[in-house]
C-alpha cells in the first residue's frame, strides 16, 4: 500500500423498527475537510447495530480499495466504538462476524482511529442512511457503488478485490502487507509478474 493522505469517514446506521428496514450512510472527507465521496446503501430488514457495522466496513473497504492507509472514523454509535476499542465484548454472533471482519481490515491500515460523537455532529452520514431508507420505501433502491466526486481518488478496485505485492520465496508466496482475510478463507489468485 502506498503512502496516502489521511481521510475521515463519518458513518451511521439506521433501522426503522430495530429490527426493521435498515441502511447505512458514509461521508468521507480529507483531513482538511474537503469532500471525497458520500454514499448510502439499503440493507433490508436488520438491526441498527448491524447497520452501523456495515457502515464501518464500507468505510474500511473504501479506504483500502482506494489506497488510503490512514483512516479516522467518526460515528454516533458508542457501542460500536467501545467494541472496536476492545472496551466492550461483542456478544451478538451476527455482530461478531462483522467485528472480526472490521478488525482484519483495520490491521491492513497504517493508522486507524474511531471516535464517538453526538448525532448532531454526524448529520451527513445520518442523512445518507435515511436517504437510502426513503428510496427503498419508494421502491427506488440506490446504487451500492459509491460516487467519487474527487478527481484525486484513484479508480476503485472491484468489490471484494484488492491488490498486494508479494514475493515468491522457497515455494511460498509472501505478501508484503497484511491481507484482510479470515483464517481458512478461500481466495482466487491472479498472479502477474512484476515488469
Amino acid at each position: 500500500m502506498t503512502n496516502s493522505p489521511e481521510i475521515i469517514a463519518h458513518v451511521d446506521g439506521a433501522s426503522r423498527g430495530n429490527p426493521g428496514p435498515a441502511a447505512y450512510g458514509v461521508a468521507i472527507e480529507t483531513a482538511g475537510g474537503e469532500p471525497v465521496t458520500a454514499f448510502g446503501k439499503y440493507l433490508g430488514e436488520t438491526t441498527n447495530n448491524f447497520a452501523e457495522y456495515q457502515g464501518l466496513l464500507a468505510a474500511l473497504e473504501y479506504a483500502l480499495s482506494h489506497h488510503y492507509s490512514r483512516l479516522n472514523v467518526v460515528t454516533d454509535s458508542e457501542l460500536m466504538v467501545r467494541q472496536i476499542e476492545g472496551r466492550y465484548k461483542v456478544r451478538s454472533p451476527d455482530l461478531k462476524l462483522l467485528y472480526d471482519r472490521a478488525q482484519a481490515l483495520i490491521r491492513c491500515l497504517k493508522s486507524f482511529s474511531i471516535r464517538h460523537v453526538l448525532r448532531e455532529y454526524n448529520r451527513e452520514a445520518d442523512r445518507l442512511a435515511n436517504k437510502a431508507l426513503d428510496a427503498a420505501e419508494r421502491g427506488v433502491l440506490p446504487s451500492p457503488a459509491p460516487r467519487v466526486p474527487s478527481s484525486q481518488a484513484p479508480s476503485p478496485a472491484p468489490a471484494g478485490h484488492f491488490r498486494v505485492a508479494a514475493t515468491f520465496q522457497s515455494g511460498i508466496l509472501k505478501p508484503h502487507t497484511r491481507l484482510p482475510l479470515f483464517e481458512g478463507e478461500e481466495v482466487n489468485l491472479e498472479i502477474r509478474r512484476k515488469e
